[in-house]
Order: C-alpha cells, then structure tokens, then sequence
C-alpha cells in the first residue's frame, strides 16, 4: 500500500462538493425549523437565510484566498497548520475526524431515512423509531462501502445527485411561486404571521438553523490533494458554489410558500414540504418529485462520507494521530484509505446511537444538558475553530492585497462570532453539554497527541 493519493477529480467534481454537500437536506429538513422559528414570518425567515448565506460566503472566500497558496493533503487542517501551527492543525483534525464529519455524515444518513419514511409510510411516518434509525445506518453502510469500493464511481454519483437535486428546487421555486400568487398563498404567507414571537430570539434560532442547511462547503477542501490543479479550481468551487447554493436556497423558500399557507406547513412537521409539492404538482406529481428529494438527500451524504472517510487519513499522513502508519496507508487498486474509512463509519454509528438516545427515545428526558441537536451545536464550533486560522491571515498573508488580506478575514470573523452568539441564544443550556462532550473528546486527542510512529 502507499500513503499518498492520486489526483484524480477535477472542478466539476469540486463545485458538486460544494453545492452538492451544501443542497440537498438542510434546505428541505431546516426550512420547517426556520418557519417555526419564526412564527410563520416569512420575511424574517428570508432575512435569515440571507444572514446565514453571507456568513457562508464570507468564510468560503476567505478560504479561497488560502487555498490559492496552500496545497497538500487536506485543506482545512493545511490551513490551520500554515497559520497557526502544527498543535492547532492536529486539533482541528482531530475535531473533525471524530466529531464534526461523524455528526454531519451520520445526520445526513438519518435525514435520508426520514424522508424515505415520509415517502412510503407519508402521515405515518414514524421518524424517531428504530425502522428509520435502522434505514439510517443501511444509508452509512451503503454510502461508505461505494467511497471505499469504488471513489470513482463515488465522484461521479456526487456529480449526477447534484444535477438531480436542483430539479425539485428549481420546479418549486419557479412553479411553486407561479402556483403560489395565481391561488394568493404567495401574498398571504409575505403578509400573515401564524404567532407572534420575539423578532431577535427567533431570528437567531432561524439563523443558527441556517447552520446545517449551509453547512458543508468546507469539505470540498479534504479532495485538496486529489484535484486536479487545486490551487486554481478549489478557489472557484468555494466562491461560485456558495453563491449558488445562496439563490437556490432564496428561491426555493419562496416557492415553498407558494403550495400552501405557512400555518399549514408549520402543522405538517416532517410531511410539510411532502404536502406543498403535492399541493402544486398534484399527488403523484408531488410523489414524483418527493422521489428526487430522497435522491438529493443521498447526494449529500455521498459527499460528507467522501469527507468523512479522509478525517484521520489527515493526521496519519502528517504521522500523528493514533497509529498513523495503519491510518496512513492508501490501498493501490482504489486509492483510498480503508483504515480511515472504517473508523469513519465507525465514529457515524457511535453517534447516530447518541442521537437516537439523546433526542428521540425514551432515554431523552434523562440525558438532561446531553440532549443537544449534533445537526448544529458541531457546526457552530467549526466556526469558532476557524477564528484563528482568520485572524493569523491579517499577519501571514503578507503577498496579498488589502481587502484579501484584512477586510475578508475581518468580516469572515464577524461572522462566525455572530454564529457563536446566536448558539448561545439558541440552544441555550444544551451548549454546556455538548462542550462537556467536546473537550472529553478533545482531551483523549491529546493522550493520542503523543503516540509517534513513523510512516513506511
């Protein structure tokens, strides 16, 4: 086996990294959130994705800067190590390999079943019983073993999921507004508010949901070293694919509210977005169009997984980590790391259980501050975590201009502090949780810290 892997994926496979990881299930399982969040007001919601759009796209550009100088084995924990230092990098990656893709990958594969559910079982689904966590965990298996099987074929599912999963974003978002101000739903749901809330509080949950429906740009980086020319094309793919993803979004809530009142989604929870596309597409054209939701949903996991599957790989090639010369290795025939992937798979099962217990089983109401949403509170942390490799970018980068240099990574900082805010005033309590759970990880990264062992 070798320990270094092949440039084999080119901008095309990069851009659907970023907007096919990004688009796919958080605009379909946030939008409920975001409209509850916010009472039924639509403009409020609207001005939340837009808040949450910007900071994605403040943090992506500045990124894009970065990676336009730095090139090696994964971007983000590159990043990090060229600017603040190796100890940093380590953490970062440590971070990501057994929390942040784990959380993410593992909510994608759940977020998958639920909408299977929704499709064959529809008002019957029962989303937090073990037929769809059991769903879940054949969505982690499947996904896992084409990325390791096969990273070609992987690639090209990634490319085709994002080409079919903007057909029911942009049928919504054109046919749904369409459908929406002939019936009237389209001003009703602009000028009705279902319940009157606290315009701050809420537009800070609404904002901190945005979170996971934007997340995911960053893992277009861990492809840094197999892209083909990534010093030009991974740039591109950060900007272009986080506007994109930005409009898309805009639009789609808009036509979303164009199929029926907000108070009737709001009502329908999980079957919501399934009951406005019946509404404007007629009930086996909404089926039809439910399908490729489901598809769009797997999209994304495909992507995280692709992600997931390189965490310690990251460490191992830099030997650190917990035996660094078995994560390291990369098999000929399919160019992956199967040791990395296995514990990535791992680390997805070990969470999916924790979220079965902590949020939707009976073990719920004994888990106390544990009982935290792993859909966001990890996220937000990756935005705290980028505040340093930001603010070491105003001292290092010293080649580049004034606005590269200071305004992006000033105004990328601002807006992750202001992520930060909105957790606190969003998850509340549950925070102290997870940030009890975060640094009882963090700390047995620091016992693996140490164990050294040469790369073969």
């Amino acid at each position: 086996m070798a320990t270094t892997m092949k440039k084999k994926y080119g901008l095309m496979t990069a851009i659907a990294m970023v907007t096919g990881v990004v688009i796919g299930s958080g605009v379909f399982f946030k939008a409920e959130k975001i409209l509850s969040a916010t009472g039924g007001n639509l403009k409020l919601g609207i001005l939340a994705w837009i808040a949450g759009g910007l900071i994605m796209l403040a943090c992506a550009y500045a990124f894009s800067i970065l990676a336009n100088r730095i090139e090696k084995v994964n971007g983000l924990v590159d990043y990090a190590e060229s600017l603040v230092g190796k100890k940093y990098a380590y953490f970062i990656g440590w971070f990501t390999s057994i929390i942040y893709y784990p959380c993410l990958t593992m909510a994608l594969a759940w977020v998958t079943a639920r909408y299977t559910c929704v499709l064959l079982f529809n008002d019957r689904a029962d989303i937090t019983g073990g037929l769809c966590m059991t769903v879940a965990a054949f969505y982690l298996i499947f996904s896992f073993a084409i990325n390791l099987l096969s990273p070609i074929i992987a690639g090209k599912v990634q490319v085709s999921t994002t080409i079919i999963k903007l057909i029911p974003l942009f049928l919504m978002a054109i046919v749904g507004t369409i459908y929406g101000l002939t019936k009237g739903y389209t001003v009703e749901n602009f000028t009705t508010i279902v319940n009157e809330v606290q315009t701050g509080p809420a537009l800070f949950t609404a904002i901190c949901a945005t979170a996971f429906a934007y997340d995911g740009w960053i893992v277009a980086t861990t492809i840094n070293a197999e892209l083909k020319d990534a010093k030009k094309n991974l740039p591109r793919a950060l900007v272009f694919g986080s506007l994109a993803v930005i409009i898309v979004y805009i639009l789609y809530y808009v036509g979303l509210a164009g199929g029926i009142t907000n108070a009737e989604m709001m009502q329908g929870g999980e079957t919501g977005a399934r009951l406005a596309f019946e509404a404007v597409f007629g009930k086996i054209g909404g089926t039809a169009v439910f399908v490729f939701v489901v598809i769009s949903c797997f999209g994304t996991l495909n992507g995280l997984t692709l992600a997931c599957s390189r965490g310690m790989y990251a460490l191992a090639a830099r030997n650190e980590g917990p035996k660094p010369y078995v994560f390291a290795q990369v098999d000929k025939a399919t160019n992956m790391a199967p040791s990395s992937a296995t514990l990535g798979l791992l680390m997805c099962i070990v969470w999916l259980v924790f979220f079965y217990c902590s949020q939707f089983s009976s073990f719920g109401s004994s888990w106390g501050i544990f009982a935290f949403d792993p859909t966001e509170l990890p996220i937000v942390t990756s935005y705290a975590l980028y505040i340093p490799i930001f603010f070491m970018m105003l001292f290092k980068i010293k080649d580049a201009g004034i606005s590269k240099r200071f305004l992006a990574p000033a105004i990328a900082i601002i807006g992750c502090c202001f992520m930060m805010v909105a957790t606190v005033f969003s998850h509340q309590k549950f925070v102290i949780g997870y940030l009890i759970i975060f640094a009882v990880v963090m700390a047995f990264g620091m016992i693996f810290s140490k164990e050294k062992k040469a790369l073969k």
